[in-house]
């Protein structure tokens, strides 16, 4: 009964990371950049929510449209404005820029609403049945857990079926030809950022929701994890990136339980590079030659 619970808080929480790494693994598979801001984008999603149920008095549902929106206009013009300029750039130049723009999204936290942490009220309430309550399932984990699963399904349809999914794919394989055949390639990166950011969004009510503490630096280590998860599912992989943010929540919560709650970070990040010296691309990834 007791593993079965950490293994239900694994996958729990692993969702919210898959559904962080599914935001890196769109970016990077279409750009073929790392952006290290969407951490804090997952941030600014949480303050969003906060504002609009705190200090406007409006349902949870509104808010968290309310930070979709905003967020998604942010990842637009992060991407216009810091990395747009950079597409010919080398990759260190762009990985410094994301950076940059991590701080900075950080630091204009500090200055909007301060540094003091923020009581975040749960945008979930309802209640599980009794079986699933003995367990310590809460409203959260099953809304998590759905959601994961549901966007997950819902970005393969989307890449596979619909045009601007298929343009994504196409500039994934090679952006110059993609441009050759008419697509507009800035418009589709800037869709991949939008959708991205948006996804960041939902992360952060769902992160905040479930650890109820707001502050500018909320995102950051559930940034770097879901980094983490979507390198070891396959970065550019969906189902690699909800794989391995699952298997990361599990493995968390494993070591936590079992192991050592001050080790559990260490041990996660062991496993990645373990798994990466038998599988270098990843679980469910694939290698693909460098062309020169």
């Amino acid at each position: 009964m007791v593993f079965l619970q950490y293994l239900i808080s694994g996958i729990s929480i692993g969702s919210i990371y898959a559904i962080i790494a599914l935001g890196y693994t769109m970016v990077y598979g279409i750009a073929k950049m790392l952006n290290f801001a969407h951490g804090d984008v997952i941030m600014v999603g949480g303050y969003i929510s906060f504002c609009t149920t705190s200090y406007l008095g409006l349902p949870g549902w509104v808010s968290v449209v309310f930070a979709v929106a905003v967020c998604t206009v942010l990842g637009v013009v992060i991407e216009g404005l810091a990395y747009r300029p950079l597409r010919q750039a080398g990759s260190l130049a762009v990985l410094i820029t994301a950076i940059g723009v991590s701080y900075l999204l950080q630091n204009a936290a500090q200055l909007i609403w301060g540094a003091t942490p923020k009581n975040f009220t749960s945008l979930v309430s309802f209640e599980v049945p009794e079986f699933l309550s003995r367990l310590n399932v809460s409203g959260v984990m099953l809304v998590t857990v759905v959601a994961c699963v549901v966007i997950m399904l819902g970005l393969t349809w989307f890449t596979s079926r619909t045009k601007l999914g298929k343009a994504m794919r196409a500039c994934s394989e090679d952006r110059g030809a993609a441009q050759l055949m008419g697509i507009n390639v800035n418009r589709t990166i800037s869709m991949t950022f939008a959708i991205g950011s948006a996804l960041a969004a939902i992360a952060g009510v769902l992160l905040c929701s479930y650890s109820p503490v707001l502050q500018p630096t909320t995102g950051s280590m559930p940034g770097i994890k879901a980094f983490t998860a979507a390198v070891f599912g396959g970065i550019g992989s969906i189902p690699g990136a909800f794989l391995g943010g699952v298997l990361l929540g599990i493995i968390e919560a494993m070591a936590r339980a079992y192991l050592s709650t001050n080790l559990a970070n260490s041990i996660v990040f062991a496993v990645l590079i373990v798994v990466l010296l038998v599988r270098p691309a990843g679980l469910l990834g694939k290698y693909v030659p460098e062309k020169v």
